[in-house]
């Protein structure tokens, strides 16, 4: 599933194309993604220019003066520019958006097999836009200057269950997905089955520094390419292959040598983590 470095990457990538552009047509092929996308969404973009393209945890925000489009990439969606126009669309091409630029146009197209992702419209400001369902109840974004050891330590009181599951729920911090939870509690040296209302301000400041350096990395490296995701650009992210316990499960740990890298199961998910760098 794309997360918030995926997401990150892409807006990177789209938003030459996209800001200050004007929207000249949008066709929807498939308006049956994982809610169904707006009868009149053409109506309400066509004609109109694209102020910003931001992103909040893992939705990105195409802002005009009178509303947002929200998009979700799900398990398996991704945007892509097509400079000029773009080929004949596949099976799963549902969504193209033509914005056009001063220096010419591009194709937006919107690609998703198995349609778990969304494209919704938000009417109104930044006011109407922070109450939606969607994003009401997000968490703190993990680049924000809030975001250090007090918070996290602060946030965690209270929270009996283990810290990687807290942070994959994203009503604390958005965007710290299944790979980079591993990755970030490995750097900060913390089991993952710890109860979050164990960890230590120390230990807190230690995870906010880790999940901060673990994202900075993934967006610089393009994501992590799993299944279905590459960027904007058609490229492949490379995180994945720089990983210090992800997938990793019974090999010796990069760090000490000592323990072989286990493998777990939370809540359904895969954890990994070493046995002897990281302590409860």
């Amino acid at each position: 599933m794309p997360e918030l470095p995926e997401v990150e990457v892409t807006r990177r990538a789209l938003a030459p194309a996209v800001e200050g552009g004007v929207v000249r047509e949008l066709v929807v092929r498939e308006p049956r993604l994982r809610w169904p996308v707006p009868a009149g969404l053409a109506g309400q973009v066509a004609g109109r220019k694209v102020l910003r393209l931001e992103r909040r945890g893992k939705y990105l925000l195409w802002r005009f003066e009178h509303g947002t489009l929200i998009s979700h990439l799900g398990m398996s969606g991704s945007w892509r520019i097509h400079p000029g126009g773009a080929p004949p669309p596949g099976r799963h091409d549902h969504v193209d958006v033509t914005v056009e630029q001063p220096q010419g146009g591009s194709v937006l197209r919107l690609t998703d097999p198995r349609r778990f992702g969304a494209l919704l419209w938000q009417r109104g400001g930044e006011q109407a836009l922070r109450r939606s369902a969607l994003l009401a109840r997000l968490g703190i974004e993990p680049f924000d200057p809030r975001f250090d050891g007090g918070f996290l330590h602060q946030h965690t009181r209270g929270r009996r269950g283990p810290i990687k599951q807290v942070l994959l729920a994203g009503d604390l911090v958005v965007g710290v997905g299944n790979i980079y939870a591993s990755e970030s509690l490995f750097e900060a040296g913390i089991d993952p089955r710890t109860p979050a209302m164990r960890l230590s301000r120390p230990r807190c400041e230690r995870l906010a520094q880790a999940i901060r350096a673990v994202l900075a990395r993934a967006i610089e490296t393009g994501g992590s390419s799993l299944r279905d995701f590459v960027g904007a650009d058609g490229r492949s992210g490379y995180f994945t292959l720089a990983a210090q316990v992800y997938e990793r499960n019974g090999l010796a740990c990069l760090r000490c040598g000592r323990a072989a890298i286990r493998r777990i199961v939370q809540s359904a998910r895969a954890t990994y983590f070493c046995p002897h760098c990281q302590r409860r």
